[in-house]
């Protein structure tokens, strides 16, 4: 994935604060990140949940898939439609939260207002935020080139104090390019290593939050990203800057593809080649989570988050 690089196109914020984060709190209110689910029950405590398994209420009857609790079969569907059917119910109980935070070097880029780093730890914030008031454990992992920090759910302020400061410190250590080291090839798989983890962490009955731009994903991702959401809700806050979608070569200007320096050509036919790429890889994406089921919500870096999260998945009987 091209990104212009530092001292080229730069108008943006670069690094996130501490401070910043905690600003947030104020603003994680009035919205929830699952638009299938009323705006009072996300990361909401003791809240309705669509998971999977025995609960109190019967909610669908829909199609067998791998992984369903037997015991949930309803033969006499099954018998009718010829094909494996399964009662699918509602039920109370607390959901763990775990953030995932892209903070790549792919992440260090932006046209205007914030840089896509800054903008993933912002979207984060609120959703931890949002899930500590609700009296939900929220844990996170935060993706780097060359490491993954990890910290496990729990309900305290002090756990989740912990993980913003492991994205403000992530957020910091981001550099536009690193010569003479792999790390920004190999963080291109760090993604996919982050999903891993996060199998090992969320059995199920968890809600996953990835952020990121999806960057270096791939066939795997897909499997990860299956096997989560067979389990666990999930919700894609998929990050991008308007000029990346859209590259519009100047002569002189440069790109940085991982370390690698290009010249972008200043032709008409090279900005739409690109931008039809751009969009047959976003397509790709959504119709893969579209089949399992898992909400996208793009987030652009020239707006503010909070703003845009209220505007895409705000109630308006909720409270401000």
């Amino acid at each position: 994935m091209l990104s212009y690089s530092q001292g080229v196109v730069l108008n943006a914020r670069v690094r996130i604060s501490l401070d910043e984060l905690l600003l947030l709190q104020a603003e994680a209110r009035g919205f929830s990140l699952l638009p299938r689910q009323p705006v009072n029950s996300l990361l909401a405590g003791r809240h309705a949940s669509r998971l999977r398994g025995r609960g109190l209420a019967f909610e669908e009857l829909r199609r067998y898939h791998e992984g369903d609790d037997i015991r949930t079969m309803d033969w006499k569907a099954t018998a009718r439609l010829r094909t494996p059917q399964v009662r699918v119910y509602t039920e109370e109980r607390e959901r763990p939260v775990l953030l995932i935070v892209d903070q790549r070097q792919s992440m260090f880029f932006g046209s205007q207002r914030a840089m896509k780093s800054v903008v993933a730890a912002e979207a984060a914030a609120l959703g931890l935020w949002r899930a500590l008031d609700g009296g939900d454990r929220v844990g996170g992992l935060v993706i780097e080139d060359d490491q993954i920090a990890k910290v496990r759910p729990h309900r305290s302020r002090q756990r989740a104090m912990q993980l913003l400061h492991e994205i403000v410190r992530a957020n910091h250590q981001i550099v536009p390019d690193r010569k003479g080291r792999h790390s920004s090839i190999d963080g291109a798989h760090r993604l996919n290593e982050a999903l891993k983890q996060t199998v090992q962490i969320a059995k199920h009955d968890h809600l996953i939050v990835l952020i990121s731009d999806l960057d270096g994903a791939d066939d795997e991702t897909q499997r990860l990203t299956t096997r989560l959401a067979a389990h666990n809700d999930m919700i894609v806050v998929a990050v991008y800057d308007p000029l990346g979608a859209s590259l519009q070569g100047t002569p002189g200007m440069m790109a940085n593809d991982r370390g690698r320096l290009h010249q972008i050509p200043a032709s008409a036919s090279f900005t739409e080649e690109f931008r039809k790429a751009f969009q047959r890889n976003l397509d790709r994406w959504r119709e893969i989570f579209r089949s399992l089921r898992v909400p996208v919500l793009p987030i652009s870096t020239v707006k503010s988050v909070p703003d845009q999260v209220r505007s895409r998945l705000g109630h308006p009987t909720a409270a401000r």
